[in-house]
């Protein structure tokens, strides 16, 4: 079995290569799978496991203890491992860094659905959060729509945002570290939130119409970053149903009633089945990134093949 470390996949992921390993992978079947947490928000063990028929199978374990982001020096919040199990042999082929898949896979779920959903004349993008999935998200926006022009950034501790805006700032790309949420969400075409928040900090009736609302920080019940009125009147898309449901954003707002689950139009086999996907300019459109594990499972298969001597 391969151990293959977060810097060997570095070295072989680009933004281009991952979205067309993840189209692909979501022309075939549905995966089947199931997930658990144990704990609570100090600490939990969380695992997501996946059979992707015809593709193989795989298995993510997780330690997620935010306390270690105040430790000295920090210590990652998020401690995981993906192992990947061969579909002939059933036997396993790989072991893959958790946190670094986890990056990637993140922010190519939420940029290949907003190829689709998003207007390809968005210019200004906010970004909720200050973590790796945060940068992330960044670097992946960027890539699908180069119309974007400025880059405007949130997080609860703003000085955690300070490097974002460097480095952002030394690629010629304006960003500015946003206090006021309200106006910066009032002023954005593409809003992507990677936050632990569970009390909701996007606020439905600052989103304009036409705005792409991407909600990718929350895994459990009790976590919110929109709150209902985000999803009144919007085009509603996730990338998993099964695991989408079982997530605050879009279990709240189905057991207050203000929305059902036909009210869902598709998840991310849908849309990468679609020859085109058509939005009115006024169309607010949100989709709930719940990572299910064969996201995970598809880009880890692409790494190793990618790492495979030529």
């Amino acid at each position: 079995m391969q151990i293959i470390s977060a810097q060997q996949i570095q070295s072989v992921l680009d933004w281009s290569g991952v979205l067309d390993a993840l189209h692909r992978g979501h022309a075939g079947a549905r995966p089947s799978g199931g997930s658990y947490f144990i704990g609570d928000s100090s600490f939990g063990l969380f695992s997501r496991g996946v059979i992707l028929p015809g593709r193989g199978a795989g298995v993510k374990i997780a330690s997620i203890h935010p306390a270690n982001c105040a430790a000295v020096p920090p210590l990652p919040s998020e401690q995981a491992a993906f192992l990947v199990l061969d579909e002939r042999t059933k036997g396993l082929v790989a072991m893959l860094d958790g946190p670094e898949i986890t990056r990637w896979k993140t922010a190519a779920d939420s940029a290949l659905a907003a190829r689709m959903l998003s207007s390809e004349h968005s210019e200004v993008l906010l970004v909720l959060g200050a973590g790796p999935v945060a940068r992330s998200l960044t670097d992946a926006y960027l890539h699908i729509r180069p119309s974007i022009r400025e880059v405007l950034l949130w997080n609860r501790t703003p000085s955690k945002l300070e490097a974002a805006r460097s480095a952002l700032e030394a690629r010629n790309i304006r960003a500015s570290i946003v206090e006021d949420l309200d106006a910066a969400v009032a002023r954005a075409d593409i809003i992507t939130a990677a936050t632990s928040a569970s009390t909701p900090v996007i606020r439905g009736e600052c989103v304009r119409p036409g705005t792409h609302v991407d909600l990718v920080g929350g895994y459990r019940p009790d976590m919110q970053e929109a709150d209902c009125d985000v999803f009144r009147g919007a085009r509603i898309f996730v990338d998993d149903r099964q695991s989408a449901v079982q997530s605050g954003d879009i279990q709240i707002p189905l057991q207050a009633g203000v929305i059902r689950e036909r009210d869902i139009e598709g998840d991310l086999f849908d849309l990468c089945r679609m020859t085109a996907f058509h939005r009115s300019a006024t169309d607010r459109t949100v989709y709930k990134n719940a990572g299910g594990a064969h996201l995970d499972l598809i880009v880890s298969q692409y790494v190793v093949e990618q790492l495979k001597p030529r």
